[in-house]
């Protein structure tokens, strides 16, 4: 074979975490901010743990109740994870709703009640004009007391935008000041942070104070996002701070991982009402390892928030949602045709987005505009709210577009978009009203639905990254949802017009209820959050569940196929894919295939003209020896040999470690000096007797590290990275150690073949400048590797493994 791989379970490893456990060393095994984690020495950590507890448990009553207590504190933390995530996404809509409508007026009754509980009381609502009532003042009528005319809608528009700008201002400022991380979404930096990556303070308490409150407010402002996928950030937040109080978590970042597991799906179960859907988003989305047992925590903690928001009923139609439907008529095979079109249109819609919001979130970076968060978070906020306001279907909040978009036209519906002319002498209500030939208010309606999506796909383009917490599902969905209902009243009136065409003469006939607008609307939705995020079945589930319309999950999945498809064949990163790579975070998709042919010994460190890799020898090294080459070298572990004549390999040492066991040898224990020896083999060499004592360090050294020839293809050493979560990998030959791969290595070699040999659909902002010029400064040919011209190596910067800069600009 041309690899050989040692893994975590073998002797060495087991008499490794044996010798940890005797010597436990405070600090060891731990992680500085922005590197990877270790996932094969975390599993290790565990299995230990639990044959240390499984090995005590028959000793005494208390050791078995500390057995019981660590089995069960998994489905603890996710309840508690479930419980929190719930009562929040209650808090959120009810706040959000109340805030929303404070924009427009204030209850005078009750000052809590947002416009619609404000009426619910009163006797003097009448059918066409159910939202006005006594108790509900607008500003117009409280500053100058006229509730009509020109000035009063003057005086309303001022307040409005006066309200706007106050939120999203008042929302900037406390992520600026208090929580920096609680801005954009959260769920590329999540889908990041679960595939093993640390982010200090990202899931941490003030971030969720902050979020929670920041996202009711950007809500409320009116700006073009959804509070859905802040959601998943918020309810992972808890799920991070309930694992602190379980040992089983709080000292294992693999097992960490497993609850954020669990609670992004409980945050899908709020934001949606979809608990199967959260659970289904969180396996093909955000998750990186997801085993059986998390699946099952996943379902528990996404059921237990879903009856938690349930028990509060925030917006009083006892549905966890605003915009639940439900539609009684069948759909036609002939609509398929519509419906696929509709997927088109979210394809092409998410291709645009994806390449418009990454070069503007490029721009932002790379000039002076992005320093300056708060200026253009009301500069946005203005021109939104001053467009907004005049037409109804901009200035509703995005969910109660949604909610009326989706709704079907009922008897009881007083909106006009149901404005349609009555053919018949209909004396009894009945649920399915035949087609029906559309009146003015259905034409003046689609006008500015069709405004509206023109304000909307240029809007989200330049909200989504801004320095407030922003979602991009409901937005999306709006989007599609404009753009459904424009198509289903178009085809619902060619049915009506031209019943005895081909196409509609077997199903409408004249009187029947053949086409559902609403229906539509769901289905161009779910086109365009699937053409945005690149999901399918968990958001095909998710809208499934949004509309408990089982027989709808055909045209569901067709829209939801060719929107992938289709956004696909423009470039294949979804949205949160392209924010990972914008930020440069180090995340290797599993979904990406890699084709090339290159050799472990291509991409390994060091190359050929870089100084020799820093290594440390088993037993003839002193403690300065080691401390000089931590401060001369920025490495992050250093492969240990037998000696430096015969180079064998012996095992690996984090440098993080190896400072912390000798400042606490320091600390502990007597005679240790700067000339002391330091030994990583499991018996001491022979020592002259006047010599200091020597430091044994092998209880800190990785004795079965990962190791590959240098005959290895790069695409089995990618695969190794992407299904273990290797931080590093050893390059042998013949058992000596050449170099090492991270996984900072890999992602920098896809890139540049990325860049160098696939140019298939560069942004349309590509700066050329980016190829390094064919010639180097003295005059001589740049080296190439297989046809791929290489980035000269003064040019790259030292850094240590992994490292990231999340510059200010961290969107989303």
């Amino acid at each position: 074979t041309h690899y050989t791989m040692t893994n975590g379970g073998s002797i060495n490893s087991s008499t490794h975490l044996l010798d940890l456990l005797d010597e436990p060393i405070p600090g060891v095994g731990t992680y500085d901010d922005f590197h990877t984690i270790d996932w094969v020495r975390e599993k290790c950590k565990d299995r230990e743990r639990h044959r240390r507890i499984n090995s005590k448990k028959k000793e005494s009553a208390w050791e078995m109740t500390k057995s019981l207590y660590d089995a069960w504190s998994g489905w603890l933390v996710v309840t508690l994870t479930g419980l929190a995530s719930g009562a929040l996404a209650g808090l959120i809509d009810i706040a959000a709703d109340w805030m929303t409508d404070l924009k427009e007026g204030i209850c005078l009754s009750a000052l809590w009640f947002n416009h619609e509980q404000c009426c619910w009381g009163s006797n003097e609502t009448t059918f066409e004009e159910r939202d006005k009532c006594p108790q509900w003042k607008t500003w117009a009528e409280l500053i100058i007391g006229q509730a009509e005319g020109p000035g009063s809608y003057i005086m309303n528009y001022i307040m409005y935008i006066f309200w706007a700008l106050s939120f999203a201002f008042l929302a900037v400022c406390l992520v600026k000041v208090f929580a920096p991380y609680a801005c954009g979404s959260g769920i590329p930096e999540i889908k990041t942070i679960l595939s093993g990556f640390i982010i200090r303070g990202y899931l941490g308490k003030w971030t969720l104070m902050i979020k929670t409150i920041t996202l009711v407010l950007a809500v409320a402002s009116g700006l073009s996002l959804g509070k859905e996928g802040p959601l998943v950030h918020v309810a992972c937040c808890c799920g991070n701070i309930f694992s602190y109080l379980f040992p089983k978590y709080s000292t294992n970042e693999a097992k960490k991982r497993e609850v954020l597991s669990a609670a992004s799906a409980a945050g899908v179960s709020v934001a949606f009402g979809a608990p199967i859907g959260g659970v289904l988003f969180s396996l093909e989305e955000v998750s990186y390892y997801f085993p059986l047992k998390t699946l099952w925590r996943s379902f528990f903690a996404a059921l237990v928030a879903a009856f938690v928001l349930r028990s509060i009923n925030p917006f009083g139609n006892s549905r966890l949602v605003l915009f639940y439907v439900e539609y009684h008529t069948p759909w036609y095979l002939f609509e398929l045709l519509p419906f696929i079109l509709l997927g088109v249109f979210g394809g092409l819609w998410g291709a645009f987005f994806i390449r418009a919001n990454i070069a503007w979130c490029r721009r932002r970076k790379s000039t002076k505009f992005g320093k300056y968060p708060v200026l253009e978070v009301i500069i946005v906020a203005a021109i939104t709210a001053v467009i907004a306001f005049p037409n109804p279907y901009t200035r509703l909040n995005t969910s109660e577009l949604i909610k009326e978009l989706f709704t079907d036209c009922g008897p009881l519906e007083s909106s006009s978009l149901c404005d349609y002319r009555n053919d018949m002498n209909a004396s009894k209500i009945v649920d399915d009203i035949p087609d029906r030939p559309a009146g003015t208010g259905v034409y003046s309606a689609i006008w500015q639905l069709c405004l509206a999506l023109i304000f909307k796909i240029i809007m989200t383009v330049f909200t989504f990254g801004i320095k407030v917490p922003s979602g991009l599902f409901i937005p999306s969905m709006a989007i599609g949802a404009i753009a459904g209902r424009i198509v289903g009243i178009a085809v619902e009136q060619l049915a009506y017009y031209h019943h005895d065409w081909f196409i509609f003469k077997e199903w409408c006939e004249v009187g029947a209820d053949c086409i559902t607008p609403g229906l539509y609307a769901m289905v161009g939705a779910a086109a365009c959050l699937g053409g945005v995020t690149r999901m399918t079945v968990s958001l095909v589930v998710i809208v499934f569940e949004l509309t408990g319309g089982l027989e709808y999950i055909v045209p569901l999945m067709a829209a939801v196929m060719t929107s992938k498809w289709v956004g696909d064949a423009f470039g294949r990163e979804g949205i949160y894919e392209a924010h990972i790579r914008l930020n440069g975070y180090p995340f290797l998709d599993a979904k990406e295939e890699f084709t090339h042919t290159t050799l472990a010994a291509d991409v390994m460190r060091p190359r050929r003209s870089d100084p020799p890799l820093a290594v440390l020898t088993q037993d003839n090294m002193t403690v300065e020896d080691i401390e000089n080459l931590i401060n001369e070298t920025s490495y992050n572990g250093f492969p240990v040999i037998m000696s430096k004549e015969s180079q064998r390999l012996v095992g690996f040492a984090l440098r993080r470690d190896l400072t912390i066991a000798i400042e606490s040898a320091r600390k502990k224990q007597e005679g240790i000096v700067g000339s002391s020896r330091v030994c990583f083999a499991q018996h001491t060499p022979s020592l002259p007797a006047e010599s200091p004592r020597p430091l044994k360090l092998r209880s800190i050294l990785d004795m079965s590290p990962f190791t590959v020839t240098d005959h290895t293809p790069m695409e089995i050493v990618v695969d190794i990275f992407r299904k273990l979560g290797l931080r590093q990998c050893l390059v042998t030959h013949n058992g000596i150690v050449l170099g090492i791969i991270t996984k900072k290595n890999i992602l920098e070699h896809l890139e540049q073949l990325k860049q160098h040999v696939e140019p298939l659909a560069p942004p349309w902002n590509y700066n050329k400048k980016r190829y390094p010029p064919s010639y180097g400064p003295d005059g001589k040919p740049r080296p190439r590797l297989n046809n791929v011209q290489l980035k000269p190596i003064a040019e790259e910067r030292e850094e240590t493994e992994e490292e990231v800069h999340l510059l200010n600009s961290t969107t989303l």
